[in-house]
């Protein structure tokens, strides 16, 4: 049978998917971004009709993944292997998008899996590496989450990852009030700087599309390597205000929708001038909203990584 027809008769049928998650099953994981990027992911596979659930990382490994058609391993901060039969064959196939940290990828970990992507335009080998960046989901991230100008006048939600993360600091620096929601904070900023050590996932949006400005920073090795973070994807979805630090292909992404500095006096710049002529106004932020939302959207990630799972299966 030609490729073509196996891959007709194998596109009719949905498939099972496990999307495995980086972060930790349970409570724990409600804080963290990638548990709710496995399970806006895994709504957008099944509204193309395929069967699909959130693994934690606990369960990437178990038995249970031989029943599946596709395993897609959410690559974070953990090496995950391939289930294998003895023979070294597997009627699933194993995936990996890795979203983050890929400084931590091993040297033998690519060729494990049957296909491979990165949240980034320019890392990895295009032989090897198709590149996949992170996404919104618009149907919770959109201008109608949240009245805009009501809310913080500037706000970061996110952990201080152990370090005075230079944006805040900056920010701080420069006069800015800013709104931080995040654990670890204490350690840094007085107690009447800090709004919570958690802002829930749900209200996310409309505190974004309220905001006055939502300030953004990467890790700085997934700056270089250009795997722009999640936030700016939600935020700009939104039609919020958006600063960040400089990330490789960051402006042939968000072009002007998300500005960018280096040192306080930028930065000061930025946050003190007149907000639509720095920003742009209502209607050319609502276009960039619209533009995240058509370009950069879960559901145009899953018909991708659908495609791929049917060339790879009618190929064997």
């Amino acid at each position: 049978m030609k490729l073509g027809a196996l891959f007709s008769k194998s596109a009719s049928k949905p498939l099972r998917w496990s999307v495995v998650a980086p972060s930790p099953k349970g409570e724990a994981g409600l804080v963290w971004g990638d548990t709710w990027f496995a399970a806006d992911l895994v709504e957008a596979l099944r509204r193309q009709g395929q069967d699909a659930t959130v693994v934690h990382r606990g369960g990437a490994e178990a038995a249970a993944r031989d029943r599946d058609d596709v395993v897609l391993v959410l690559r974070g901060l953990r090496r995950v292997r391939p289930r294998r039969t003895s023979s070294g064959g597997s009627a699933t196939t194993w995936m990996m998008w890795i979203i983050s940290h890929p400084e931590l990828i091993e040297p033998d970990e690519l060729a494990e899996y049957d296909s491979v992507f990165a949240a980034s335009q320019s890392w990895g080998d295009p032989e090897v590496v198709t590149p996949l960046l992170q996404a919104t989901n618009p149907q919770r991230f959109n201008p109608q989450a949240g009245v805009p100008d009501t809310g913080d006048d500037l706000l970061f939600v996110g952990s201080t990852r152990g370090t005075f993360r230079p944006i805040i600091k900056d920010a701080f620096a420069v006069g800015g009030d800013v709104a931080v929601y995040g654990v670890g904070w204490e350690t840094f900023l007085a107690p009447n700087q800090i709004r919570a050590d958690h802002l829930p996932n749900v209200e996310l949006p409309a505190a974004y599309a309220a905001a006055g400005v939502v300030l953004n920073d990467h890790w700085p090795q997934m700056a270089a390597d250009g795997f722009l973070s999640n936030r700016l994807f939600d935020a700009v979805a939104t039609g919020a205000r958006v600063v960040s630090d400089r990330a490789r292909g960051l402006e042939s992404v968000f072009g002007t929708s998300v500005r960018t500095y280096e040192g306080t006096e930028e930065l000061r710049s930025l946050l003190t001038g007149e907000r639509d002529g720095v920003f742009g106004d209502h209607e050319e932020r609502l276009a960039a909203a619209a533009h995240v939302a058509q370009l950069h959207s879960f559901d145009e990630r899953a018909k991708v990584l659908i495609e791929r799972a049917q060339v790879v299966r009618a190929a064997r």
